[in-house]
């Protein structure tokens, strides 16, 4: 089983037997027992180590061509929009004089 809240992993038989006879014993309303507001965010916290842990980082090669191509696709609707305002002032500038 993973360390992860929420993980999609069947829990052993082992597992299955201890925690049944555990939620015999103190019933506390599953994840969001009365913790507390400190208990609540170290859970939060740990929620967020977990999904971190999850993603899949790109190395540095892929960020260089990530970054590359958002900059190149940035200059190139920079000039567009540029042009097509002076296309608008110089229509502006015809109509109204």
């Amino acid at each position: 089983m993973t360390d992860a809240l929420g993980s999609i992993d069947k829990p052993d038989a082992e597992d299955e037997a201890a925690e049944s006879a555990a939620s015999k014993k103190t019933k506390r309303g599953g994840k969001r027992g009365k913790k507390g507001p400190f208990g609540r965010l170290a859970v939060f916290y740990r929620q967020i180590v977990a999904e971190l842990r999850k993603v899949v980082w790109p190395t540095r090669n892929q960020l260089t061509t990530y970054t590359t191509v958002v900059i190149i696709f940035v200059v190139i609707m920079i000039a567009l929009v540029t042009v097509i305002d002076f296309g608008f002032q110089e229509a502006v500038k015809y109509v109204f004089g």
